[in-house]
């Protein structure tokens, strides 16, 4: 059985999230390659090229491809696909943005979000925001998933050097999207999917100021990210790129604070995963509670501050 990973890059240097799906390729057994699509990429094939349990790494460099844009990256995964029998990249936007596409070209059921590999046709996801859990038995020849690295270790890297081969393209964009602008946010902390502690707010916290003034002065103690929850990104307290959740990021760091935040299902959905969970909500009856390894009834106002300064 032949494996082709879409890997994850910013044409510079290989995500973690790659190297995580890449864990779950090696648990279905077979050759895997993995595919580095872009535009003066090189670097990251180097690095690709340098973990465990690959075959080769396919290159292909192109002007057309420096974004990953859905449509030419697809017909780029299209055109190889006739040598592989699966075809995973990790859940992330990108992922989600391209493989549905390739999917369809293929005429294949895409499997999403896979968190366990019980055999090289049959596998696990979560349904209804997480409470239930799907094992699905795929029939079809070729294999399209995406991979919900939170449950996946990252793939080590070894001394061997995997051979790199370039590929083809088109140069040819179909013109049905373009890139116009990449608005990037810049901060200092580490980024939500990456970071191993993570301090977030809810509702409960009141306004924007608030937010940042109480949550920050932790976060900075800690170096952990700070996130948040949709009631308080719809509340305006919190940026969109900050919500943990169905809707937003699926984390699952060493340490997760939730401040304020009840527990609703589309936040538990993002979370609950992590190694350990700090619940501080002054309604002892909160949801939150149910899956926190620690809980701390009170007043977050006072509770935080108290932290900081003990911190």
């Amino acid at each position: 059985m032949a494996i082709l990973v879409f890997a994850e890059h910013d044409n510079a240097a290989l995500s973690e999230q790659t190297t995580k799906a890449l864990t779950a390729a090696l648990a279905m057994g077979g050759d895997i390659d993995i595919l580095v699509s872009g535009h003066n990429a090189a670097p990251v094939a180097e690095q690709a090229a340098s973990l465990n349990g690959i075959r080769k790494v396919l290159l292909a460099d192109d002007a057309t491809l420096a974004n990953q844009l859905a449509e030419p990256t697809a017909s780029l995964i299209l055109s190889i696909a006739a040598d592989y029998d699966t075809i995973l990249a990790a859940a992330t936007t990108n992922g989600k943005n391209i493989l549905p596409r390739v999917a369809a070209l293929l005429d294949v059921m895409q499997v999403s979000d896979v968190t366990e590999i019980v055999a090289s046709d049959t596998f696990k996801h979560p349904i209804y925001a997480g409470n239930a859990i799907e094992v699905v038995q795929t029939t079809d020849d070729k294999k399209v998933l995406t991979i919900r690295t939170t449950s996946f270790a990252a793939a080590a890297t070894g001394d061997n050097k995997a051979p790199i081969e370039t590929v083809s393209t088109s140069g040819e964009n179909a013109g049905l999207s373009s890139f116009v602008e990449n608005i990037l946010s810049e901060s200092d902390r580490p980024e939500l999917n990456s970071a191993k502690i993570i301090v977030s707010g809810g509702r409960a916290l009141g306004s924007s100021e608030k937010f940042q003034n109480v949550l920050t002065p932790v976060a900075d103690k800690l170096g952990a990210a700070i996130g948040a929850s949709r009631a308080a990104v719809d509340a305006g307290y919190a940026a969109n790129d900050l919500q943990v959740g169905q809707t937003g990021k699926v984390v699952a760091p060493d340490l997760y604070i939730a401040c304020g935040i009840s527990g609703a299902i589309q936040h538990l959905a993002g979370m609950k995963d992590s190694k350990i969970i700090v619940a501080i909500n002054t309604d002892e009856d909160a949801p939150i509670f149910q899956v926190a390894d620690y809980g701390i009834v009170g007043d977050l106002f006072e509770i935080l501050p108290e932290l900081e300064r003990q911190l």
